[in-house]
């Protein structure tokens, strides 16, 4: 930053020294300098400017995520791909041209590396390919690229939709190995995150994270070749499956406990607890599609879906059985009630009506008595007579009399026992 702004600074402080005349003809003349008035191609071979390996500086901004799709396991995003190498002849004195630090050039002239993205499944400019190149006065030419990618991503969802998912973006040279060009960063990961954060366009479902770059040597068949990874950190903003998931899930949790207070002999339990099974139900199917199938562990949200659609399950299983037990219980004890009133009325009734050997046997006791009663009736109208009247007679015949009439009741007890 301290060198492009003292290059700033010199750069003003020339050009206030030149009129435009003055300057149009500098440029003029650095265009003649650096040969591009001539319709003929610079080099046809990598610059050595530096030495037998090419350096070429790559930064990588990323500028929006445009989609992240879970069941392709994709990521798409936009990015402003920076790429800067020293060229050979391509330098030139700020002050000899009016301070001109920069000039455009057509980029066919130059010679350009060949940096492809190894995760890339589809590649577009987003807008057209800028058929231009910038040569900065100290010798070095920059192409920067606007690329819309779509890259193939392993993320990981059993968080979800807490998760935060990592995706590399790894740059390496097609045809060069690492004795031909190797890959470096002019600033730093913080640097890349900042400006990234900065220029972010989009505030959708994702939010950037971070971005983290790493170099390497990748061994192939043919040779070792540099690459540069880029791993870009993004958080999901998990408010809206909040919204549209968790709580109403959570909220049938709550009727399917509050239900267990309506009153049992009604018909409505069973069918409310049908209803928050099938509202459930939805509710999975919605997550399925949202959810990919090739993941490999079960996303802790499926398990909570789950697990709550078992216990609602068997919430209707027992409202079930309860409505069972309770339909089956008055049904027996009405059967019991009813056999043992038909038990008591036979027992009356036997009372009432007794055995014909009962009656054929009261029958005979009666006239028995009856005919006792009339002797004694008779005996006791003949001591009426006082001249024929003993006391002592009349006292026998008076409780040959209270026998007669107590001998019912004493016979009756006998008979019972």
């Amino acid at each position: 930053m301290l060198e492009q702004q003292i290059l700033e600074r010199v750069w003003v402080s020339a050009a206030e020294n030149c009129s435009d005349i003055e300057h149009a003809a500098a440029y003029k003349a650095l265009f003649e300098h650096l040969g591009l008035d001539k319709n003929v191609q610079m080099t046809h071979m990598r610059p050595l400017a530096w030495g037998p390996v090419t350096q070429v500086y790559v930064d990588l901004y990323v500028t929006s995520i445009i989609d992240v799709n879970e069941k392709d396991q994709s990521f798409s995003t936009q990015v402003k791909m920076i790429s800067a190498w020293a060229t050979e002849n391509m330098d030139w004195d700020e002050d000899k041209f009016c301070g001109i630090m920069t000039i455009a050039a057509l980029k066919d002239r130059f010679w350009t590396p060949d940096i492809g993205i190894v995760e890339s499944i589809k590649t577009e400019f987003g807008t057209n390919d800028c058929p231009y190149v910038q040569l900065i006065s100290y010798g070095l030419t920059v192409t920067s690229d606007v690329l819309t990618l779509t890259t193939a991503c392993k993320m990981n969802l059993y968080r979800f939709p807490f998760d935060i998912q990592s995706c590399n973006l790894t740059l390496v040279s097609s045809a060069h190995s690492v004795n031909e060009i190797v890959m470096d960063s002019v600033y730093g990961s913080e640097w890349l995150t900042h400006e990234s954060k900065e220029t972010f366009q989009t505030q959708g479902e994702w939010e950037l994270f971070s971005i983290d770059m790493t170099s390497s040597n990748l061994t192939f068949i043919w040779g070792v070749k540099n690459q540069l990874i880029y791993q870009i950190t993004i958080k999901r903003r998990p408010l809206l499956y909040l919204v549209n998931f968790m709580l109403p899930i959570f909220f049938f949790v709550v009727l399917d406990v509050t239900s267990f207070f309506i009153d049992i002999s009604g018909s409505d339990k069973l069918s409310f607890k049908v209803t928050l099974l099938l509202s459930i139900s939805v509710m999975l199917l919605i997550l399925n599609d949202t959810l990919p199938s090739t993941a490999d562990k079960i996303p802790l949200i499926g398990v909570y879906c789950s697990v709550i659609f078992s216990l609602i399950g068997i919430s209707i299983l027992e409202t079930i059985l309860v409505n069972f037990i309770m339909a089956r219980g008055p049904e027996k004890i009405s059967v019991e009630n009813t056999a043992a009133v038909t038990d008591r009325d036979d027992s009356v009734s036997g009372q009432q009506n007794p055995p014909d050997s009962v009656r054929d046997q009261n029958g005979e006791q009666s006239c028995t008595l009856e005919l006792l009663k009339q002797i004694l009736n008779e005996c006791r109208a003949a001591t009426q007579n006082p001249r024929e009247k003993t006391s002592l007679f009349g006292d026998y015949i008076d409780f040959l009399y209270e026998m007669a009439h107590n001998f019912p009741v004493e016979l009756i007890k006998l008979s019972s026992v």
